[in-house]
């Protein structure tokens, strides 16, 4: 019996299976994707294209390997609902009471609320007294939005107000790395994608966003470990040029300083790829709030403050409420 067609079905078969799986259904799910509105109340498409130079930049980033050792992918375990105090109103008392209730529910109700380290539970004076002090400030997260309706309702009620902060959480998040997960829009107008696999260094995602100065990137570039003591990353100085100083120091020159500082009389100049690189890693920002990414983003006219809760890596700063549910 010739067994040659059916084995020819078999491999078709294989190969048009995997080809469906792999390529096929991640076209479906992801090939068509465009800009969106952002869930920040603002009209606002993400993400916009790169500008010329940074454009460059990822084919630098590309061409040196950059992505071996740093990803771009942040992750998140869960979001949670945050109530934040912005204005303590004009009757405190009434305020702390509401306060201090919402905390003994939140004792009796482990499994839907707890209490951030910000909130004292003391009915001492002086700690009710500190309960108000630096606002805005959050003191409850939970997952029920139910609740935190409830809860927002009564502190409302005393004069004060309160609102719902949207706040992803997880071990990416907590270290700074970005402010929500990183999901396929983040890559629309990169070609090739650079998500990288593996963590070296920090994850890029969204390094614009915290380390927005150029001047950084490159000194880091060329002398990492003067930026970062201990780090790991090779320099690379064959994207600069240490020139002797002619008739005056360049605007671009770097400010080194020690062992990497050149000799008197020469300065180092980034080349055009250094500078593409490092306008590549400042156009990293991926801090939008999407339908898909909820979270609540600090308003723009206000400054966060310092002793704002950083570990979920949203300010608690005036915040305008996403749109979308938490998850």
């Amino acid at each position: 019996m010739n067994y040659g067609p059916l084995v020819f079905l078999a491999a078709f078969f294989a190969l048009a299976t995997s080809w469906c799986g792999f390529v096929l259904t991640s076209q479906l799910q992801i090939g068509r994707l465009q800009q969106t509105n952002t869930t920040s109340g603002a009209t606002v498409t993400y993400p916009v294209a790169r500008p010329g130079l940074a454009r460059q930049g990822l084919e630098v980033y590309r061409a040196n390997g950059c992505a071996y050792c740093h990803s771009q992918q942040v992750g998140q375990s869960g979001t949670v609902i945050e109530i934040s105090l912005t204005d303590a109103g004009t009757n405190q008392a009434a305020t702390i009471t509401a306060l201090l209730n919402l905390a003994q529910a939140t004792n009796n109700e482990a499994t839907v609320w707890t209490a951030l380290p910000a909130l004292e539970l003391r009915a001492s004076s002086s700690a009710a007294t500190n309960l108000l002090s630096g606002l805005p400030k959050s003191f409850l997260r939970g997952s029920d939005p139910t609740a935190a309706k409830a809860a927002v309702k009564a502190l409302n009620a005393t004069s004060a107000k309160a609102q719902l902060l949207i706040v992803p959480i997880g071990p990416d998040l907590a270290r700074g790395w970005g402010k929500r997960r990183t999901v396929a829009e983040d890559f629309l107008f990169d070609s090739p994608v650079m998500p990288g696999s593996q963590r070296v260094g920090p994850d890029l995602a969204d390094v614009g966003t915290r380390l927005p100065n150029v001047q950084s990137h490159l000194v880091h570039l060329y002398a990492p470990r003067l930026v970062a003591e201990g780090s790991a990353m090779p320099s690379y100085r064959f994207l600069f040029e240490k020139r002797a100083i002619e008739h005056g120091p360049s605007p671009e020159a770097l400010v080194l300083s020690g062992k990497d500082a050149p000799p008197p009389g020469y300065e180092v100049v980034p080349r055009l790829a250094a500078k593409a690189l490092a306008a590549y890693l400042v156009s990293l920002h991926a801090e939008a709030p999407l339908f898909n990414a909820p979270m609540t983003v600090a308003s723009a006219a206000t400054s966060t403050p310092t002793n704002s809760p950083t570990s979920s890596g949203i300010a608690a700063t005036n915040a305008a409420p996403a749109t979308a549910p938490a998850k």
